[in-house]
């Protein structure tokens, strides 16, 4: 058995692959593409379920990848084991329909043990099978396998749920007695150790799982396939002879770095191996898209991040260091996955960004927690906990040991009764589109041709070919079905309004309406062109704007989604840092650029996806392709898209910025228009803005002329119409603020002009005085003039008006307070302050004139 590196390891089980006739499929996202139910692409069958479950036809029945994967059930173990890891990369090899068990096993044992592969010794591998899977027994003892080295276990079966289930089989390398003296009674009993480390399972989906049934009588599949998922950190700690996976070439180089930066020693403690780990999920999840927050997959990455700092702390790393391990992750890994490089800086400045930020979450986090001990004891409640991940963004594991060290508890409970509400509420907010449950044998076995003729034609006289209870299949049709982003076509079939068009899994149209029709009869199906010429705009300017954000904020700047339809586009990227107006304007400038001064003509082709990227043609990460694609090239632009376009950039005709926000850390949205309109179509946007416009002009008018007041800015159809709009009502309230404080100056002087009828005793030190309708805006002042008058040593003046009473009291005698609280108790009210001054008031009037009779006796 001889030394691998990572690298080799990947090579060499894809091109055995490959020789067995299997496509190789790319690394995907680690972002799950159109899957709600996976946070994270979390096994090397995750981004191939759409296959599995019949949602797509696969371009080759034989599959075979090596998959970057997250997983984070149980985080909190990373570092205490030598195999626990929140990232990972799973070796797998597919079978969907093709072939079965026996050429599963026998390809796995030449893989495993022909010396042009990775020649492990036969006598150290170990097999494991279903106990009534005999065939799976045999067929290892047919390639050679001492029978004693083929253990049935009962646990040997795969099975979530209803649905396709299946016997595997488990192969163990055994280390020797080195790490443990115990024998094969460790495989067979499931105990852990260090001796006997799985490397790879094979899954033979052969049953569907129904719940009414016992397992013997779950009926078998129509169609059989194989899952198959090797560990690479594991093939590599066997191959490379690693004490643990953290030894490896795929973690040590980065756990030097650390002991560099730390200026500590790797003794494997628990620190290195948290940051080594979590570093690398940081660098790939942000690499993938995904940003930091304090929900979904965000709050992993940040808990990820928060908890390396909590075991940098331990290492005297009080300072951001995390960012600067993220080039020997990409020194590493990019060699695989080469996207890496590319977005090296921005990661590394996400980063830093995100540990300066809970650097100083540790310190204002510790000061609102040591408040909250104050006011709570002994006990930290669950709203509280919550408020502080909520408000301050500090984790519960934080608040936890932090209350731990004060020798105080956490409700926890609570914690997470308060985060379920939450969720709950995100739930209820999320618009679920429908799931199109594609096992389904009625969408999978559907397989008559469709054809799409969109790009040419909007109307077309056709057939139904097929009628399911969702809608209706025609043979030809004009209408474009949702995706890439771009909305589906309204229009009708035989004058009926279609709701929606889907994708089927062999890649026909489905058409929804609200009406029955038959298979075989004759239809015309029409496109509403207003709306497609529309959405065609509003596409072709999406891909301006993309390269745009290239050219303006830099090449790192990737789609992270987006959305164009009739109405407007919608365009999620990423980027490090907010930008200014200036910024957005010169975006918008450039996209207006090529529409407007120098349009360019708009080609599409189809080539082979290799010669596509070749050519530079943008392809969306984490999007799958076939062998042939689509280029929508624009000169200036290239992308890879199904989508509907215009035939030259001035067909766009104008464009315009209308919103630009941040979605998440690191994640910014920007929103537009196009067509002949932008400047009509603005004013809808400016509706809230005018809102407030008028608001404002309403209050100036009361102290100056309509003519007096600053004309608003002309609409022009461009983001700058967002700056003057926002100018100007800086500019109004300015105004206005200007003229209240003029008005409360003339109200200050009206009343101080006549404080001297206030006052009835000159002589007494010590007064209270009732007034009746003085703005309290300025009591405070008539409260100072009075006492200045009479050289007072205590006064209380109470004011009614509206039918209540406002109390305030000042005093030389440090009892200001005292009597605020007693006139308010007294009046049903409320009040405080200090000594020497203080306030309050009531809006129960039934006692007022007892209290005032009582506060004067006290004086």
């Amino acid at each position: 058995m001889r030394y691998m590196t990572a690298e080799q390891i990947r090579e060499t089980w894809l091109e055995f692959f490959r020789s067995k006739g299997h496509r190789i499929e790319e690394s995907v996202s680690l972002i799950p593409q159109s899957d709600p139910t996976l946070l994270w692409i979390n096994a090397g069958v995750a981004p191939l379920k759409k296959y599995f479950d019949g949602s797509e036809t696969p371009p080759n029945p034989r599959l075979a990848n090596v998959q970057k994967c997250i997983r984070t059930n149980d985080i909190d173990n990373v570092g205490k084991t030598a195999r626990h890891h929140t990232f990972f990369e799973m070796l797998g090899n597919f079978s969907i329909g093709d072939y079965f068990k026996r050429d599963a096993i026998r390809y796995g044992f030449e893989l495993l043990t022909d010396e042009k592969w990775f020649g492990f010794p036969l006598e150290k591998l170990y097999f494991t099978y279903y106990p009534d899977d005999f065939e799976a027994r045999d067929e290892w003892i047919s390639c050679g396998v001492d029978p004693s080295h083929v253990i049935p276990r009962t646990d040997n079966f795969w099975e979530i749920g209803p649905g396709p289930c299946g016997p595997d089989t488990e192969v163990y390398f055994d280390r020797g007695e080195t790490y443990d003296r115990r024998g094969k009674e460790l495989i067979e009993e499931d105990i852990e150790n260090e001796r006997y480390i799985e490397i790879w399972n094979i899954v033979f989906s052969q049953f569907n799982s129904k719940p009414a049934l016992d397992r013997p009588d779950y009926p078998e599949l129509p169609s059989k396939n194989i899952d198959t998922g090797a560990g690479l950190e594991r093939f590599a700690c066997v191959l490379q002879h690693a004490e643990t996976n953290f030894e490896t070439d795929l973690f040590y180089p980065i756990i030097k770095r650390i002991e560099a930066i730390s200026g500590k020693p790797y003794d494997q403690g628990m620190a290195f191996k948290v940051i080594a780990d979590h570093i690398k999920a940081l660098v790939f999840a942000i690499s993938d898209g995904a940003i930091l927050s304090n929900e979904g997959r965000g709050y992993v990455l940040r808990r990820l991040l928060r908890r390396a700092v909590k075991y940098g702390l331990k290492l005297g790393l009080d300072q951001p260091f995390l960012f600067e391990l993220v080039d020997e992750v990409v020194q590493v890994m990019g060699v695989f996955y080469r996207n890496l490089q590319r977005t090296k800086d921005i990661v590394k400045r996400i980063v830093k960004k995100e540990e300066e930020k809970f650097f100083e979450t540790i310190r204002e986090g510790e000061r609102h927690l040591l408040e909250v001990i104050e006011k709570e004891g002994d006990l930290i409640s669950g709203a509280s906990a919550f408020k502080l991940y909520d408000t301050y963004g500090f984790p519960i594991e934080l608040t936890v040991e932090y209350a731990e060290e004060q020798g105080v508890e956490v409700d926890r409970k609570g914690f997470y009764a308060e985060l379920e509400k939450q969720k709950e509420r995100s739930r209820k907010a999320r618009n679920v589109i429908g799931d199109m449950k594609s096992q389904e044998e009625a969408y999978m076995s559907f397989k008559e041709p469709s054809e799409f003729i969109g790009y040419d034609r909007l109307e077309a006289e056709t057939k139904v070919i097929k009628v399911f209870p969702a809608g209706i299949v025609l043979k030809e049709t004009p209408f474009y079905a949702t995706s890439g982003g771009q909305v589906a076509d309204e229009g009708t079939i035989n004058g009926v309004l279609v709701t929606d068009v889907l994708k089927l899994p062999n890649g026909q149209f489905l058409h929804q309406v609200d009406q029955s029709f038959e298979e075989g009869e004759d239809v015309l199906a029409i496109v509403n062109a207003e709306k497609r010429a529309e959405t065609i705009k509003n596409h072709s300017a999406a891909h301006l704007f993309h390269q745009a954000i290239k050219d303006v904020l830099g090449k790192h700047a990737h789609q992270q989604g987006s959305q164009v339809a009739p109405k407007a586009w919608r365009f999620d990227f990423n980027h490090f840092e907010s930008e200014d107006d200036r910024t957005v304007l010169a975006i918008e400038k450039l996209v207006k650029h090529y529409i407007k001064e120098e349009p360019l003509p708009v080609n599409i082709r189809k080539m082979p996806l290799e010669e596509a990227k070749a050519y530079g043609a943008q392809a969306l990460f984490g999007e799958k392709y076939g062998d042939i694609v689509r280029v929508v090239d624009m000169g200036w632009s290239k992308e890879l898209c199904g989508g509907t376009h215009v035939s030259n950039t001035k067909e766009i005709i104008d464009f315009a910025i209308t919103s630009y926000e941040s979605i998440g850390s690191g994640i910014y949205r920007m929103e537009g228009v196009t067509g002949p309109d932008v400047k009509g179509q603005m004013k809808a946007y400016l509706a809230p803005f005018q809102k407030e416009v008028d608001a404002l002009a309403d209050k100036a008018l009361r102290g100056m002329k309509k003519t007096e007041i600053p004309k608003p800015p002309e609409i022009k159809g461009s983001y700058q119409d967002i700056i003057d709009f926002r100018s100007y009502i800086v500019r109004l309230k300015e105004i206005v603020k200007e003229q209240e404080k003029a008005r409360l100056r003339e109200k200050q002087r009206d009343v101080l002009k006549d404080v001297d009828r206030l006052i009835e005793d000159r002589r007494s030190r010590r007064q209270v005085i009732v007034t009746r309708e003085i703005d309290t805006k300025v009591l405070k002042q008539v409260v100072d003039a009075i006492y200045d008058k009479i050289n007072g040593e205590v006064l209380f003046l109470a004011n009614i008006s509206d039918d209540k009473a406002t109390f305030i009291c000042k005093s030389s005698r440090g009892n200001a307070a005292e009597l605020i609280r007693k006139a308010a108790e007294l009046t049903h009210g409320s009040g405080g302050g200090r000594g020497h001054f203080a306030q309050g008031g009531t809006q129960d009037l039934s006692d007022f004139e007892d209290a005032m009779q009582a506060i004067n006796e006290i004086l």
